[in-house]
């Protein structure tokens, strides 16, 4: 980010992808090898003051400046000394994947593709909604579980994202935009959470916390194709974030069409992990049910999810397939969506029929594919 917030240096960039430990990075330290800070937890930058003989509250000072301040020149970190400054800019940048290009529907969303360090690519979608934005994030490059209808999922798995590579999307479009670029912010990008949780969880703490981007946990949202396991993690990490769940079948046999996960973890134990989430944390579980014309979007399907869910304090949002090329499935149309809407409410305690965003652009959900095409 620097000055300049497109600009990227990654001096400090690991292929392995494993966090580099800092005092032993200050004992090999060559002037040719800077290391990137941008990730680093307040616990790390305590590491990093101790070994440097600062007192342990400069950590802070400094966490402050990065992540809540935007202020990537060490040099004009004044409450900092001199010398802790000088050792800062000899030794260490700050900064964040490189954009490369902005795609801006009709609809007011934007898609943002973003180019890291190796040379992958990851998008996030900035989605208005009045005066407070909604941020969907990426947390992998690619995506392991292969369901049917996600465009993500076809392109295959690369790897996880590094905690500075998740939080880097969310700096980069505050840079952009200012302090109120965003409002809430959805882990529903590229990927799957839940097989990248710490550093998923290690995003979320920097995201949280009052000095870093000051946004309050009960405004994210993680969402999970069901990977029971992570749930009850979740459940028991005391993070105060919200859960959506990707169930778009109330069966195991269709759901196991649409989504592999599903032959691991059948729905009598998903529901289960589900109830415990909402017991647990003392919140609603979001169910996402995406319809697929004549497959799962009939008055037996919306019957069989109402029986599902029975119990669970949960919201489900219902929303249309959107097309990815070379898959098979079919949109439904509004008014079909509608009436799956109206069949399910009552019947499940809350419902709400989505919208699709930014379709002409590829950014709606499903259609995140991490791929540079000049224009």
């Amino acid at each position: 980010m620097a000055a300049d917030p497109i600009r990227r240096l990654f001096y400090g960039y690991r292929p392995d992808n494993k966090a580099l430990d800092i005092s032993t990075f200050l004992i090999k330290f060559s002037p040719m090898e800077r290391i990137n800070l941008l990730g680093n937890t307040v616990d790390d930058l305590e590491k990093l003051m101790l070994n440097f003989g600062e007192k342990p509250y400069r950590a802070r000072q400094l966490f402050k400046w990065l992540y809540h301040l935007r202020q990537y020149d060490f040099s004009r970190m004044t409450n900092l000394s001199k010398s802790l400054r000088s050792d800062l800019l000899e030794r260490f940048v700050f900064d964040g994947p490189e954009i490369e290009k902005i795609a801006a529907s009709d609809d007011g969303t934007e898609k943002l593709l973003f180019r890291l360090a190796d040379g992958s690519y990851i998008e996030s979608v900035i989605i208005p909604d009045g005066d407070k934005n909604t941020v969907c994030v990426s947390t992998q490059v690619g995506c392991a579980l292969d369901c049917a209808f996600c465009a993500t999922g076809k392109a295959g798995f690369i790897r996880n994202l590094t905690t500075g590579e998740i939080v880097g999307q969310l700096l980069y479009i505050r840079e952009r935009g200012g302090a109120e670029a965003f409002h809430n912010i959805v882990f529903m990008g590229m990927g799957e959470p839940l097989l990248n949780y710490k550093n998923m969880v290690a995003a979320v703490g920097i995201i949280s916390s009052e000095i870093g981007l000051s946004v309050s946990a009960k405004r994210v949202t993680v969402s999970t194709a069901g990977i029971v396991p992570g749930i009850i993690r979740l459940a028991d990490s005391g993070l105060k974030v919200n859960l959506a769940i990707s169930l778009h079948a109330a069966s195991d046999k269709k759901r196991m069409v649409l989504m592999p996960i599903a032959k691991k973890y059948r729905l009598a134990e998903l529901m289960k992990a589900a109830r415990y989430f909402a017991i647990e944390r003392k919140k609603r579980v979001t169910f996402e049910y995406i319809l697929f014309k004549g497959f799962n979007d009939s008055k037996v399907d919306a019957l069989e999810l109402a029986r599902l869910v029975e119990g669970i304090p949960c919201k489900i949002n219902i929303l249309a397939y959107n097309p990815v090329n070379g898959l098979p499935y079919e949109r439904p149309s509004d008014d079909d969506v509608d009436r799956f809407g109206k069949l399910l409410y009552p019947r499940a305690p809350a419902v709400t029929v989505r919208k699709s965003r930014g379709l002409d652009i590829a950014a709606a959900c499903g259609q995140l594919a991490g791929k540079y095409e000049k224009s």
